[in-house]
């Protein structure tokens, strides 16, 4: 059996999200065709549609946006044939340039809510696992005149590898990283400095043993784990702050109704540093980005 960690990420461009988190969730093969069936069946049972045939897709800015919830109660609850009636008549409209009615806006809000719900359901009911770092947004970058080294990969990037491994080598299992295609040249420069850090430094080498150092990287319209990697971690920027370091405010909407469920979704195990055994937590703070840890 393997592992496949589906990842995305959220807030790089800096600018209205509290964080800069990388990561997502980690499945095993065995539930993979399973979830993505039953995420299927969800998004059919919310929508009544595919988002993907009206050029749409599950996005956590999308479907957790704070005009989602204030559409999702400007009205009573609509019953489930209807409200899936004035989705697709929603996306249909969206194709043609048209405006939403205000119901068609109140049922797309109830199933966008609906959607992210049962997609945390899903991923309990699949033993799913949370793994993301989370940096500060405005965390200092290192000076213009000492850039870092092209290769080196960066410190949260290394800690969530970590953190992935040391499941992994509990388990004994194999992993695969699963990642969201974003521009090719950047995805190159990221490759590469993964593949250096497996080959070049002895923590990496050594991980290799339990993570495959080769991730796959896929267009998310085309891939529904990502899209739903994307869900939890938009979700975790705005409403989860476990992790001491994480103090910027939350949405309260969002951390009333999936905090819980991504704090029982994060992995916790133990981590060691070759002295000592300590508690690892799957969802981590890095505030310090270019401070090497004594």
């Amino acid at each position: 059996m393997a592992w496949l960690l589906f990842m995305d990420e959220s807030g790089h461009s800096h600018k209205e999200l509290p964080y800069e988190v990388r990561g997502g969730f980690a499945l095993a093969d065995t539930h993979l065709w399973p979830f993505v069936q039953d995420a299927l069946r969800l998004e059919l049972s919310c929508f009544g549609a595919r988002l993907a045939d009206y050029k749409s897709e599950i996005k956590g800015m999308k479907l957790l946006s704070q005009d989602r919830f204030a559409h999702a109660t400007q009205m009573a609850e609509i019953e489930a044939g209807k409200r899936q009636h004035l989705c697709r008549a929603l996306l249909q409209a969206g194709l043609e340039k048209r405006p939403p009615t205000r119901e068609q806006l109140t049922a797309y809000g109830q199933a966008a809510l609906r959607m992210a719900d049962g997609i945390f359901v899903l991923l309990e009911r699949h033993k799913a696992l949370i793994f993301a770092s989370a940096v500060p947004r405005g965390t200092a970058r290192p000076p213009a005149n000492a850039p870092l080294p092209p290769d080196i990969l960066r410190k949260d990037h290394v800690f969530l590898l970590e953190r992935f491994f040391y499941f992994l080598e509990r388990e004994r299992q194999m992993g695969l990283l699963v990642m969201d295609e974003v521009e090719k040249q950047e995805d190159r420069r990221f490759v590469r400095r993964l593949q250096d850090y497996f080959v070049k430094t002895a923590n990496g080498r050594d991980r290799a043993r339990w993570i495959v150092p080769s991730p796959f990287f896929v267009a998310s319209d085309m891939a529904l784990p990502v899209q739903v990697a994307d869900v939890v971690i938009y979700a975790l920027n705005w409403g989860y702050r476990h992790p001491a370091e994480m103090t910027a405010p939350t949405r309260p909407e969002i951390e009333a109704r999936y905090g819980a469920q991504i704090d029982k979704l994060e992995w916790r195990g133990e981590g060691y540093d070759g002295v000592r055994t300590y508690r690892s937590f799957g969802i981590f703070c890095v505030p310090d980005l270019y401070i090497p840890r004594t």
